[in-house]
């Protein structure tokens, strides 16, 4: 009985501490931070192969991955984890946990036109992915280039929202055929959202639930319709032991499931039509 009143009081404690993020800050340090450039360039070093091949632009045209091409073609979801490599070897992240995912959809009768025009209309983000994002904003553009603002917010036992900026290159090689590289140039996690006491916390200096968010599109256009690709990459903090069977679920689960809902909202808003016109530059 005794272990009882001392585990549930352990549970207890365990809420209240990641009720608040600001209760049990984080820093993201700068091994942390060169770790993760260092993964990313790696990446984008792989991928700059496949985007000069026409036969292998998608990741589900290389070889053995005839189930996944199927799968899209009945209309599923593909979602697969993926991990980088230096040199045939795993690369460290101190202090930090790199989350990649690759995700497509495929949606019959829509063009890569309509694909880069839903993207591209960042005001309305918020109304395409919410709750996900619950604000979103076009801060500048120049030709392909644009600035946005977002802000996420993310509900699992714990509730986190960020405020974040980023910058995002289109580029379209070939017709029915365009890529783009989102990068986030600045994240803060906000205390008490919404609240009275609304401020965010220092970058780099909080819950460390989203530190770093790079995101891939590729958008081909084949087989009656479009393919939609994302590639995923983000950095968290570690899990704490102590806290593990709270803060684990949240972290190792939500970039899959964000990446998941954002193509289930690109696809359905793609096959509604629900696309507008981008800004002229």
């Amino acid at each position: 009985m005794m272990s009882r009143i001392r585990l549930m009081g352990f549970v207890v404690g365990a809420l209240v501490v990641s009720a608040g993020p600001t209760t049990s800050a984080v820093t993201l340090e700068p091994h942390t931070i060169a770790a993760f450039d260092r993964y990313i360039a790696e990446t984008e070093r792989e991928s700059a192969r496949s985007l000069a091949q026409d036969s292998g632009f998608l990741w589900v045209d290389a070889a053995g991955r005839e189930k996944e091409r199927v799968a899209l073609r009945a209309g599923q979801l593909v979602i697969s984890r993926l991990e980088t490599k230096s040199a045939g070897r795993k690369i460290d992240v101190p202090d930090g946990v790199i989350h990649h995912w690759m995700g497509l959809v495929f949606v019959p009768g829509a063009t890569v036109d309509r694909a880069v025009e839903l993207l591209q209309d960042y005001d309305r983000h918020a109304a395409v992915y919410a709750p996900s994002v619950a604000r979103s904003k076009l801060i500048a553009r120049d030709g392909d280039t644009f600035r946005m603002y977002l802000r996420f917010y993310t509900k699992k036992v714990l509730t986190v929202v960020v405020n974040s900026e980023h910058e995002a290159k289109f580029s379209r090689p070939a017709p029915g055929r365009a890529y783009s590289r989102i990068v986030s140039t600045r994240i803060a996690e906000v205390d008490d959202p919404g609240g009275p006491q609304e401020k965010e916390m220092p970058v780099g200096r909080d819950g460390g639930y989203l530190w770093r968010l790079n995101s891939n599109w590729r958008f081909l256009e084949r087989d009656g319709g479009t393919y939609v690709q994302c590639e995923s990459i983000t950095l968290t903090r570690t899990v704490p032991f102590a806290l593990a069977f709270i803060i684990k679920p949240f972290i190792t689960g939500i970039p899959k499931e964000t990446l998941t809902f954002t193509l289930e909202r690109t696809r359905d808003a793609l096959k509604a039509g629900s696309t507008s016109r981008p800004v002229s530059p």
